[in-house]
């Protein structure tokens, strides 16, 4: 199978690390596998890479530090952690980092080649397509997605994963129906019960998020889907 992207693996786990290395190459990744933050950033510096796997644990550097090296020396390489924490405040700064997904071990494998080509297909940019909007203004609100921000006048925002891909997927669509079916599988990957429960979770979220600005509403469409709205003053 041919190597479609190329993913640097951080895992220092011998067993783990060299079980995802093989899954994700079966799968058609071209992948370098490191076991330590040294040798991963040595790696980076003169390696392209589409997608970094960050074990949050390491033995020299925790993954949250070895998150930042990485960004300063490639600002555009997104990055993912595999953690064994599970405390909502490790999920959150993860998040607020720039980190793209974060999955929690035992890792799944099926689901982890999932996410990464749910990711990749959305953040790495194909030379023959059109270029894509980075910046969407929404009432008093912007959002980068380039630099996962959303900010109000000046003051930044902080956004989950999941909130950030759902709040662009509707800024994209902005005062136009988007359906529970492609919400659903754009951002959760699945059109099930259970998801849908989480969308109007998230949906939450964002009205609180976005309630700063009267002019905004995310509108519940006759059970169809939700819209972005934002009414224009004259």
């Amino acid at each position: 199978m041919e190597n479609k992207y190329k993913l640097i693996l951080v895992e220092d786990d011998a067993s783990l690390g060299y079980l995802l290395s093989e899954y994700l190459g079966m799968k058609g990744f071209g992948v370098t596998w490191t076991k330590n933050a040294q040798e991963a950033l040595k790696k980076i510096e003169t390696n392209v890479f589409d997608l970094a796997i960050l074990d949050v644990m390491l033995p020299d550097m925790d993954g949250f530090e070895l998150s930042q090296k990485v960004k300063a020396i490639n600002p555009e390489l997104p990055f993912l952690f595999l953690t064994a924490r599970s405390l909502k405040i490790d999920v959150l700064k993860g998040f607020s980092l720039g980190a793209v997904d974060y999955l929690k071990k035992p890792i799944d494998e099926e689901e982890l080649v999932v996410r990464i080509n749910a990711l990749l297909s959305r953040l790495v940019s194909n030379p023959d397509s059109e270029p894509q909007e980075t910046n969407f203004k929404i009432g008093g609100y912007t959002l980068n997605t380039e630099s996962f921000e959303l900010r109000y006048n000046s003051e930044p925002i902080k956004l989950t994963g999941k909130e950030f891909d759902l709040l662009t997927l509707l800024a994209k669509n902005m005062n136009q129906l988007c359906t529970h079916k492609e919400i659903l599988t754009t951002i959760w990957d699945k059109n099930d019960y259970f998801n849908k429960k989480s969308l109007n979770v998230f949906i939450s979220h964002l009205r609180k998020h976005l309630s700063r600005d009267p002019r905004i509403s995310i509108v519940n469409v006759n059970r169809r889907g939700f819209m972005l709205k934002v009414e224009v003053t004259v």
